[in-house]
């Protein structure tokens, strides 16, 4: 449908040009600002980050544009069942709390720089110190694609250009101007661009909801549209099944439990110059759920009602639909709309280039220095990272532009499904670990892999998939099992008395 395009004109685009270019100014400070030319430095900051900075890029890097893409494009399909999406937000700050006190503590004696330095610390495991740098990796490169698939498809309402041309464009454009500022300023040019960006969110937020109810009504007219309307509409406001209660759970678990494992997460624990500052973060974090997913949840529920037709990945753009109808409504909802674009933008480069900069740091450090090069000096790390980073995004962009090209083209939240359906199994590790001190690492390497390997075999499996349960959880039963199975045996060996 061609009401699905955005077109800007100059002033907008200008204003948009101007706020991305403003990105590499932030990088170029957040060079001057380096203390040393150190991974240290150049992945935390010096693990100098406060109170403020680490809220907003805790916040801009786990709510980003693809949120409101994939969120609001699932509660199109289904309904106020996605509702589901402000709890499993929720229980990630719950599970940030089952270790991440623990975790900052250890970060500052050990001096951890990457996620897998805590494995190597507590379990001394050769076998887990290369399985869970690649898992962490490959979760991180498939979010990645996601941000840079949303890029492309945000640019695709943005000009009147061919919309396969808009997406390459989207993605070339953003992903180069996002390597750029983050290789001249590292994790500091990150966060600091998180805090304009996590600000830019909340207000481009607050404003399209005024519009959107002023320019298509409430929920409760929503929901009395979709109830007039066939079964399928009836049936995206009705309470939920059997089947969407399980898998109302499913999300929750495989979210507060993954979302809380994301490995730039963890740098961002080791980052905070406090525990104070931690915990006053985490506990500013359990309220953004109502402020952003529930939000995503609105914009789908009201498109539902009001602009029906779009289907699979199309719904997905059910975002962009609705900011046409208020940018054409007046001179206010032109600029608004814009404003908000350059939320999503920042939000979607937020979460990239926070996912980009663990990639690199895990690459170097847990793969390049301690499988090639372990007597690499502190600066050729860093400017093997800073390579390495260039070369992630090269792929990653390529193969998001080959997607596109795709007939069937996946949707925005079944790339995040995959992700967490790898993530989870490290909860064994980080948060059973954290405080069991019997956890053995070869247990928890088997344990890992035990988990991956069931996960994986179960993807297109038509029984499991009517359970309404997430693979992953599958893979986690499977993983705890092995992991505390073959500890505790080994512990019950150590206390046998000999003869």
């Amino acid at each position: 449908m061609e009401d699905n395009l955005l077109p800007f004109g100059p002033g907008a685009l200008t204003f948009i040009g101007v706020y991305l270019l403003s990105l590499i100014v932030i990088g170029w400070l957040g060079h001057r600002a380096r203390e040393s030319n150190s991974m240290k430095d150049f992945y935390l900051g010096g693990r100098g980050v406060g109170f403020l900075v680490l809220f907003m890029t805790l916040y801009a890097t786990q709510y980003s544009g693809n949120t409101l893409f994939g969120f609001s494009g699932k509660a199109y399909r289904i309904g106020f069942a996605w509702l589901t999406c402000v709890h499993f937000m929720i229980a990630v700050i719950v599970g940030y709390l089952l270790f991440a006190p623990s975790l900052h503590r250890l970060s500052r004696k050990g001096g951890y720089i990457t996620p897998t330095d805590f494995l190597k610390d507590r379990y001394r495991s050769r076998g887990l110190n290369m399985l869970a740098p690649i898992v962490m990796i490959a979760a991180l490169s498939n979010y990645l694609l996601a941000q840079l698939t949303a890029m492309g498809r945000a640019l695709q309402g943005l000009t009147t250009v061919p919309p396969d041309s808009a997406f390459i464009f989207g993605v070339l454009l953003l992903a180069g101007i996002m390597v750029v500022y983050e290789t001249l300023g590292g994790f500091r040019a990150v966060a600091w661009t998180d805090v304009v960006q996590g600000i830019m969110l909340l207000a481009g937020i607050a404003t399209l909801t005024v519009m959107v109810f002023h320019e298509f009504g409430t929920l409760g007219d929503a929901t009395r549209d979709l109830l007039a309307g066939g079964a399928a509409d009836r049936a995206k406001v009705m309470p939920p099944d059997a089947l969407a209660c399980r898998n109302w759970f499913s999300y929750v678990a495989i979210f507060g439990l993954g979302a809380s494992l994301y490995p730039q997460a963890i740098q961002r624990i080791y980052a905070a110059s406090s525990g104070r500052a931690l915990r006053n973060s985490m506990a500013l974090m359990a309220f953004m759920p109502l402020v952003t997913a529930f939000f995503a949840v609105l914009i789908g529920v009201i498109g539902a009602a009001q602009i029906p037709g779009l289907l699979g990945s199309s719904s997905d753009r059910i975002l962009t639909v609705i900011c046409r109808e208020i940018q054409e409504s007046s001179l206010l909802g032109y600029w608004l709309v814009a404003l908000l674009f350059s939320a999503i933008l920042a939000a979607l480069m937020s979460t990239a280039d926070s996912c980009l900069l663990t990639i690199s740091s895990m690459a170097t450090r847990d793969i390049y220095q301690s499988f090639l090069h372990p007597e690499a000096s502190e600066a050729r790390l860093t400017l093997v990272g800073k390579i390495l980073s260039w070369v992630v995004l090269g792929l990653m962009a390529a193969l998001a532009i080959h997607l596109n090209s795709l007939e069937t083209k996946p949707t925005l939240v079944r790339l995040l499904d995959m992700k967490f359906d790898m993530l989870v199994q490290l909860v064994p590790a980080f948060m059973i670990g954290i405080h069991w001190k019997y956890l053995r690492g070869r247990a928890v390497f088997l344990g890992m892999a035990t988990g991956l390997v069931v996960t994986f075999a179960l993807y297109g499996n038509a029984s499991v998939q009517a359970t309404g349960i997430h693979h992953g959880l599958y893979g986690l039963a499977a993983n705890l099992a092995v992991a505390i199975g073959m500890s505790w045996l080994t512990q019950r060996r150590s206390e046998r008395p000999t003869a």
